[in-house]
């Protein structure tokens, strides 16, 4: 069996860098144009440039989203937009749409397609006749078991490859393909603009009682019907790999630099430790514990299992326990003082947790902080600013701090 490739979110150029340190052989994320997340910082062609010669210094991968349905605007400057992503190296790009994979094969034959999840394909025929149109890849759509999954490949060509999600937000519509947002927002989600209704708390209102709402019950667990549990998979990683599924994808290009390296960190090892030992592989609570750790809403298994069971019908919110509240910039050993970038606001003393790419986090205390001057202060709350602080361990360039979140 092939190690799976393991593909993160990168939603700009820091997570990209994130994965890639924390373990991702792979990141997807978007350009400039034509990505279903336009609400992401994305990435401008400079930051696309250094993003793609820091993945590929490191042996690693960057597919671009180009995904969206576009209406007619949307194919002005199509041609010289994917040009531009062949120019910079892109490995792939990932598309959905018969008009943007004519062009594509047109204008940058040589750059390789995968069929994005919104393309909905659930079964072996279409993924071959996408195969025959040139697709080097299938994203499946996250409506299938493992069995329809197994079923598939075996119905491919070896060298067509299937990628397939194994953690993160689940949509409540088909394979992301919804108009609930174009109806309440006018913000187009095949576009890129979804406003996420499904996550709205709704009521009833009686035609001729206007004003008065009565709640939406299901079950007596809440009102919120459309809201969908986040998938995780960690727990299966021999039946994920038994289905010969070739790239393990993490959703996320909206979440944060700690979700990235926190999931990234965990699938990694899980990974890795199945194919060093796949005879005597034990799953390891540890793992699980770190993912509950990141943001999240409660977890489930998706359409894997046969399960269709997804709604949280109590609330839309995540669950999130951890902060990240800096990222360590230098280290002096003989002084023992971090240089650090604040992320979120972090006291004088407080006690955090170290997160890297290797080996389990340990706790340190921030002691003496101080500011770009050298001032004394009390707690770092300006966004991004750059202190000091006193530590009892040794730190690395790149460690990530999180701290648990007063209750």
């Amino acid at each position: 069996m092939k190690k799976p490739e393991l593909l993160a979110p990168a939603g700009n150029l820091e997570k990209l860098k994130t994965a890639i340190n924390f373990g991702a052989d792979a990141v997807y994320l978007g350009g400039s144009r034509l990505n279903l997340r336009a609400f992401a910082d994305n990435f401008t062609d400079e930051e696309l440039r250094e993003g793609i010669e820091y993945a590929h210094s490191r042996g690693k991968k960057v597919f671009i989203t180009v995904n969206v349905f576009p209406h007619n605007e949307d194919l002005k400057g199509l041609e010289d937009y994917l040009k531009k992503l062949y120019e910079l190296k892109a490995d792939a790009i990932l598309v959905s749409d018969p008009g943007i994979i004519i062009t594509a094969k047109e204008v940058v034959p040589d750059l390789e397609l995968h069929l994005s999840t919104q393309a909905n394909n659930v079964n072996w025929k279409s993924a071959n006749f996408w195969y025959s149109q040139g697709m080097k890849r299938i994203v499946l759509a996250r409506e299938l078991s493992l069995q329809e999954i197994r079923e598939i490949r075996e119905h491919l060509p070896e060298d067509c490859e299937i990628e397939a999600f194994v953690h993160g937000s689940m949509c409540i519509s088909y394979s992301g393909r919804c108009v609930l947002s174009n109806y309440m927002t006018g913000r187009d989600s095949n576009r890129g603009q979804c406003a996420q209704p499904c996550r709205y708390k709704y009521y009833l209102m009686e035609e001729k009682r206007p004003g008065e709402y009565f709640p939406v019950f299901e079950d007596d667990r809440g009102a919120y019907i459309l809201n969908s549990k986040d998938l995780c998979m960690i727990e299966h990683i021999p039946k994920l790999v038994e289905c010969g599924i070739n790239s393990f994808k993490i959703e996320g290009r909206m979440k944060s630099s700690y979700y990235v390296a926190t999931v990234v960190k965990a699938y990694r090892r899980a990974i890795d430790a199945y194919f060093k030992d796949p005879k005597n592989y034990v799953f390891q609570s540890k793992w699980m514990e770190d993912l509950i750790k990141a943001s999240h809403r409660v977890y489930f298994t998706g359409f894997y299992f046969g399960d269709t069971s997804s709604q949280i019908h109590d609330t839309s919110s995540y669950i999130r326990d951890y902060d990240i509240i800096g990222i360590v910039k230098s280290y002096d050993g003989r002084r023992d003082i971090a240089v650090i970038e604040q992320r979120n606001k972090v006291f004088d003393g407080d006690n955090v947790e170290v997160l890297r790419p290797e080996g389990e986090g340990f706790c340190i205390n921030l002691d003496d902080m101080k500011d770009e001057e050298g001032k004394e202060i009390e707690a770092a709350p300006v966004a991004q600013m750059i202190f000091t602080a006193k530590v009892d361990k040794e730190l690395q360039e790149g460690d990530m701090l999180i701290k648990l979140k007063k209750l």
